[in-house]
């Protein structure tokens, strides 16, 4: 018996508790994916973040799709799937940022902030009386994080970025899809990868400067573009480029410097094989009964594979085609070689990895059909100070009112007149 086989499933994360940042208070002025996905994770790990959104319309993500969340009698809400995938652990504000009494609140806010996460057009917070150094004077320890398209300089700085654009700009679909030969064309990724990098970075950056802060008591302006993020995770590709100066072509699913390492066809549909070392070759070898090809001059090392693909992966196909998927990854599996499925996103969440990791999980939500909405787990586990899931994603201006309470000491009267003003739009169950 391996020390897997009596590996316990992993703590599931508290609905309540304090997380490592438990204390620490975010004003969130992002939208779309980017930041709303790096106040997510901080929220994750114990922030109170509060939401500041458009009234009436609220995050553009609102809007974006369907899917839309489905209520107990099948019709469709305002939540977009979209929106949900990242807005949980937070509180929503609804706040008129075209109006003095709107700025004004926000600036109150951002008094009482340890950190502040936007991704306005470059400069338009400040021409609002918003940007770092108008609010930084007021709270010299604020971590203050504009995250744009292009950075803060540079001669791109005043352009919008999107995903899209920051895949192509920034050389990712250069390298993904089929290659020119069997008729491909760059490709983008199939999730809004470039926006979650860069709230990945955004957040890491954010933890050092609030590292940085606590020994220091100085905040700080992080300036975090998708452009640099998406450039930056290259990579082993762009380094390669930069060491030989040869472009890298696209490849499909083989890997540039590791062969095999495909998806490959077998009898009944396609499964992948990647073969990391010369041993690994070798079993598989051994495997598909041609042991004497892992005694091939011509592959018997990984840069010997790699400099003669072209006349290994039939050789691997050939071999392959003969068996079934199932049957391959069975035999594959008992003998240490990495192999696998290649699942539909439906069939990853009814994986058993991933129920027992927890990727998978419900909140309470009142317009859901049963009500609670399903949601991808957080996937950092933290053995003294989890993970926990305390809100679900708000209704827009849900939670605002008692964040307000709780951020300004405002009371039901000083709220009701900040509503009266235009400066915030309440929810209706506030």
């Amino acid at each position: 018996m391996t020390s897997s086989d009596t590996a316990s499933a992993p703590a599931a994360p508290r609905p309540g508790g304090r997380g490592p940042l438990a204390g620490v208070k975010v004003l969130d002025l992002s939208r779309i994916l980017a930041g709303p996905t790096a106040t997510q994770l901080l929220g994750d790990l114990g922030a109170d973040v509060v939401k500041i959104e458009r009234p009436g319309s609220g995050d553009d993500t609102r809007g974006w799709g369907p899917p839309f969340l489905r209520d107990a009698d099948g019709n469709e809400t305002r939540e977009s799937a979209y929106y949900l995938s990242s807005n949980r652990n937070k509180r929503s504000l609804a706040v008129d940022l075209s109006s003095e009494e709107g700025i004004a609140l926000v600036r109150r806010l951002a008094r009482r902030a340890d950190v502040l996460v936007e991704n306005f057009k470059v400069g338009d917070l400040a021409r609002r009386g918003l940007g770092y150094e108008a609010l930084s004077a007021e709270n010299p320890g604020l971590v203050y994080c504009s995250i744009s398209g292009f950075g803060q300089d540079g001669p791109y700085a005043h352009r919008a970025g999107y995903d899209f654009l920051i895949q192509g700009m920034g050389g990712l679909m250069s390298l993904t899809g089929r290659p020119d030969a069997e008729g491909g064309e760059p490709t983008k990724a199939g999730v809004g990868i470039a926006d979650v990098m860069c709230g990945m970075y955004a957040s890491n950056a954010i933890l050092a400067a609030l590292h940085h802060r606590s020994a220091t008591g100085e905040g700080q302006h992080l300036d975090i573009a998708l452009f640099d993020t998406q450039v930056a995770w290259l990579i082993n590709q762009g380094v390669a480029c930069l060491t030989d100066g040869n472009v890298p072509p696209r490849r499909g699913n083989a890997h540039p410097t590791i062969v095999p390492y495909n998806a490959y066809p077998a009898r009944d549909g396609s499964f992948i094989l990647a073969v990391g070392n010369d041993a690994q070759f070798a079993r598989f070898c051994e495997v598909a009964g041609k042991p004497e090809l892992a005694r091939d001059p011509r592959f018997a090392r990984n840069a010997d594979r790699v400099r003669n693909r072209i006349e290994l992966e039939p050789e691997v196909e050939r071999l392959t085609v003969t068996r079934d998927r199932a049957d391959w990854i069975a035999a594959l599996e008992a003998v240490g070689v990495p192999c696998g499925p290649i699942n539909d996103v439906g069939e990853v969440f009814a994986d058993p990895q991933a129920v027992h990791r927890g990727m998978r999980i419900e909140m309470e939500h009142p317009l859901g059909p049963d009500g609670h909405v399903a949601l991808i787990g957080n996937p950092l586990k933290l053995s003294r100070t989890p993970v926990t899931y305390r809100r679900a994603p708000p209704r827009l201006g849900e939670g605002g009112g008692e964040a307000l309470a709780e951020w300004l000491r405002e009371d039901d009267n000083g709220i009701r007149a900040l509503a009266e003003s235009g400066a915030i739009v309440l929810a209706e169950t506030e």
